[in-house]
């Protein structure tokens, strides 16, 4: 005979079984979905300013400043080669509006460099990639595609002194 015990760690072990075997189903429908979408980044105005960099030495660097325009539909569902800055972020909830039609916006994130490698950099790219966050399985990098590369100023903007 069985005792209740017994029985209940039966139970409970069929149990975890099941909400594996669906875990492992949610995975699987949403794990090999393409979510990349067209995106649309227009550039209004770029600046530039060298500025004291308090965090280290007594040197100057140089602190971005970049204005766009967005358009996108996401579907809710130096020395080194490549740097990557978060210049401006949401939180996109289940049941928000998903299109960004965005104007004039400015950076959230200061685009700050150590150093004065922003100055007369021709290669800044703007592009628009994001997480889904998925009921189970590995959280998704999706790149968006579309993208805009600008030019960074010759000269940094001076002070205006009034």
């Amino acid at each position: 005979m069985n005792t209740v015990l017994s029985r209940a760690n039966s139970l409970f072990a069929f149990s975890l079984s099941v909400m594996a075997a669906l875990t492992f189903g949610c995975f699987i429908t949403t794990a090999f979905k393409d979510r990349s979408v067209p995106v649309n980044i227009h550039v209004s105005k770029v600046m530039l300013k060298n500025v004291d960099d308090f965090t280290g030495p007594r040197e100057r660097s140089d602190l971005g400043f970049v204005t766009f325009d967005m358009s996108a539909d996401i579907l809710f569902s130096s020395t080194k080669v490549l740097n990557q800055v978060v210049l401006w972020d949401k939180i996109v909830l289940r049941g928000d509006n998903t299109k960004l039609n965005l104007k004039d916006m400015k950076s959230k994130y200061l685009f700050f460099d150590d150093g004065n490698g922003l100055r007369a950099n021709k290669n800044i790219t703007l592009t628009l990639s994001w997480n889904v966050v998925p009921n189970a399985g590995i959280l998704p990098l999706v790149m968006g595609s579309g993208h805009i590369s600008l030019p960074f100023p010759d000269t940094y903007e001076t002070a205006k002194s009034y």
